[in-house]
């Protein structure tokens, strides 16, 4: 039984929100459209990362996980775990781990993402990093980066350095 609680957030064209698998983006419109014979509204959401557009009904939205941008005191939250120096995943074939740190990402949430970032950047140091752990990597790091930024009111690659400092300290 699902027992998530799913928050319901209304956008408007201008503001920026967080879709779980592509990171930041503004609501560029709200546009009506027919999907199946039903007219629905939806969100055109323009991705900051990779200028991908893309159209969320806005009755799904919640169920997507679409969210506001954190705020800056979530952040500094978000700081504190990618210097804190436990491991979130420890289990030891390297495919459970890789399956836990994929459904930690597609939580959606600033903390699990945050957690995948620290444990690959820590993992990279000690071995080279298999292509799947590369990618979970900079998955991690371009939903993270761009979403810290916004919400610190810095620039992306000003957040960049500051990461790559907590992971070289």
């Amino acid at each position: 039984m699902n027992t998530e609680v799913v928050t319901r957030y209304t956008f408007k064209a201008g503001d920026m929100a967080v879709h779980p698998a592509h990171g930041v983006g503004e609501v560029v419109e709200l546009e009506d459209r027919d999907l199946g014979g039903r007219k629905t509204t939806c969100y055109v959401i323009k991705i900051k990362d990779s200028g991908l557009k893309v159209m969320v009904p806005t009755e799904a939205a919640a169920r997507v996980g679409l969210r506001p941008v954190m705020k800056k005191k979530e952040a500094q939250t978000i700081l504190e775990i990618l210097k804190a120096p436990e491991v979130a995943v420890d289990l030891q074939p390297w495919n459970r781990r890789f399956r836990a740190y994929t459904e930690m990402l597609k939580s959606g949430l600033p903390s699990e993402i945050a957690k995948v970032l620290r444990d690959m950047y820590r993992l990279k140091f000690d071995k080279d990093l298999s292509f799947g752990e590369r990618r979970l990597l900079d998955q991690a790091r371009s939903l993270l980066v761009q979403e810290l930024a916004i919400a610190r009111k810095i620039l992306p690659a000003a957040m960049e350095g500051e990461i790559q400092q907590i992971f070289s300290a």
